[in-house]
């Protein structure tokens, strides 16, 4: 039998030494090991690596090895290697062992919940099919029942497919373990265990008892529903496992985003969970996606069962054609992306995130609003601009934003609500937007800065203006033009990728940012507009009113412009 333990170890190492090139996402998953390997010793440890345990039919095993050792006696399904026994790379082992490794003193997993994000064609599904059928039948569990889940039918049974064939192929799985194939489960009548594949598309996932949920795709679920059923379902049982495979999406608002952004807000140190694991696999900031070099970074399995003729090929039209760039950076950079003809770099967004930013570090500085009301049942948002005192020609926003409260109920948006909870999103009471809160807030900024204007679009707009001016709040018509909206729209994008904007890293803006795309017209005039009715741009409708008035009220030679960076040009 391999060393499974020691082949994980020396890739956790060489990943963090740079001998392995890998995303920083991967090197904190690395570290985090490599340092949990390093803490957590002794007898009063909370948790134990890879222990010896008995199964229970008395022999002893260790838990990481155990797992390894049967992935590797399933047999490949597809492909030119149909029919041998699947060889873990070191990547897969070192997320086998690491998710079953390590244990609480009463046997119990630490890992409840695992998250790996990469790219197409890395075997994904193949690994997940193994481990469902380890889960089934060699994790000590009676009654085990294991799902492969998705939105759909078709998407459900890719994984469970796989397991089906595998075990249809492995006569001496079969007979160890007593398992029967059959055309729509998998079964052990001795121990009373099942695997199927179950999708949210025509069935109730109500009343599972999951010892194993595996969700294929994630980021292709509209809806948190299946992550919900699913989640609550494996807390009926001692030793479950949430098990999540995806390529990158393109809805940063989904669930799959969400549990994304948590998992590096964990690498990052900045949350604890000790009971989720996540890796993602892609590229770095400065990274030239158009190389052979980023390739291998982002696809671990590169020159195995990433075929380097095709994807080179597929990198190359991408070159060419700039209108398949956004899905060739998903699939195989796993790159999150949004719009089809996308306007921000996000990687330059969100590296101007400062989340320790406060309005109160602004108090009584001048300051210019832009104001979107958009209709009662949508979103509204108030965008808030400041000259940065630190960087010439520089600024900083912040915003409000604005749902009533039936919206964010009924709303397939599965992060309004965490939103809400976080402070990102003001939820107001009622089926319709209560302007009143907005007035309010808006007379609590004018008391606490000197607001140079309040740029607002007329529509629906006319009575709270009046209401506004009355209160001695200047409030100034912004029509949304092209006239209007090109220029500030264009010094925006090069303000970020400049490094001279700065944001609190609001997620609810982040994502409104995200779904941002830009035509451009015959005179290379540019407008913000949405693919899909979803896809809120409202807080950037309001930054971009915003920004329009604070660079009429900058006259420092120094403020960027697009055209120094030949934006658009």
């Amino acid at each position: 039998m391999r060393r499974y333990i020691d082949i994980a170890r020396r890739y956790a190492q060489s990943v963090v030494a740079g001998k392995i090139a890998a995303g920083r996402w991967v090197q904190a998953a690395c570290q985090r090991q490599l340092d949990d390997l390093a803490r957590f010793k002794g007898k009063d440890s909370p948790y134990r690596f890879n222990p010896t345990l008995r199964h229970r039919t008395g022999q002893p095993y260790r838990p990481a090895d155990n797992v390894c050792a049967f992935v590797e006696r399933m047999p490949h399904v597809k492909g030119p290697l149909t029919g041998q026994r699947i060889r873990l790379e070191p990547w897969q082992i070192f997320i086998l062992t690491t998710v079953f490794g390590w244990l609480k003193p009463d046997g119990r997993r630490r890992f409840r919940r695992a998250y790996i994000e990469v790219p197409r064609g890395n075997a994904k599904s193949t690994l997940s099919s193994a481990v469902g059928l380890y889960m089934l039948t060699a994790d000590s569990e009676g009654g085990a029942e294991v799902y492969s889940l998705a939105t759909t039918r078709d998407q459900a049974r890719i994984v469970f497919g796989s397991a089906q064939t595998m075990a249809r192929h492995a006569p001496g799985f079969r007979s160890r373990f007593g398992v029967a194939v059959g055309a729509h489960n998998i079964h052990v009548l001795r121990t009373g265990s099942k695997f199927e594949a179950l999708s949210s598309e025509g069935s109730t996932l109500d009343g599972l008892n999951i010892h194993f949920g595996c969700i294929d795709e994630l980021h292709a679920h509209k809806t948190r529903t299946v992550y919900d059923v699913v989640e609550t379902a494996t807390g009926k049982r001692k030793n479950s496992l949430l098990w999540m495979i995806t390529t990158a999406g393109s809805n940063r608002a989904g669930i799959c985003f969400e549990v994304r952004t948590l998992m590096t807000q964990l690498l990052q140190g900045v949350v604890s969970d000790d009971s989720q694991f996540g890796l993602i696999y892609g590229l770095d900031d400065g990274d030239d996606w158009t190389t052979e070099a980023a390739l291998q970074k982002a696809n671990p399995n590169w020159d195995i069962s990433v075929q380097p003729d095709v994807v080179l090929s597929l990198q190359g039209k991408a070159r060419c054609l700039p209108g398949a760039v956004n899905n060739f950076k998903t699939k195989h950079l796993n790159e999150w992306v949004t719009a089809n003809v996308s306007w921000m770099d996000m990687r330059a967004w969100e590296k101007g995130a400062q989340p320790t930013l406060s309005l109160e570090h602004f108090e009584g500085q001048p300051c210019w609003l832009g104001l979107d009301l958009a209709s009662k049942t949508d979103i509204a948002a108030l965008a808030l601009v400041f000259a940065d005192p630190g960087v010439d020609g520089g600024f900083v926003t912040f915003g409000r934003y604005y749902l009533p409260e039936n919206t964010v109920m009924a709303s397939d948006n599965s992060q309004y609500a965490g939103w809400q909870h976080a402070g990102f999103l003001t939820v107001t009471p009622g089926n319709v937007i209560d302007f009143g809160w907005i007035e309010a807030d808006l007379l609590d900024f004018s008391s606490r800065f000197q607001i140079e204007a309040v740029a607002f679009d007329p529509f629906q707009a006319t009575q709270f203006s009046t209401r506004m001016l009355a209160e001695g709040v200047p409030m100034l018509e912004v029509r949304p033009t092209v006239l209007n909206f090109s220029e500030p729209m264009k010094t925006l994008e090069a303000l970020v990728l400049t490094g001279k904007l700065k944001h609190d890293g609001n997620p609810a803006l982040t994502w409104m940012i995200s779904n941002v795309v830009a035509h451009r017209d015959v005179k290379d005039n540019i407008y913000p507009r949405k693919e899909r009715p979803e896809n809120k741009i409202d807080g950037v409708v309001a930054l971009i009113m915003a920004l329009s008035r604070a660079l009429l009220g900058q006259s420092s030679p120094q403020a960027v412009s697009v055209y120094d960076l030949g934006v658009g040009i």
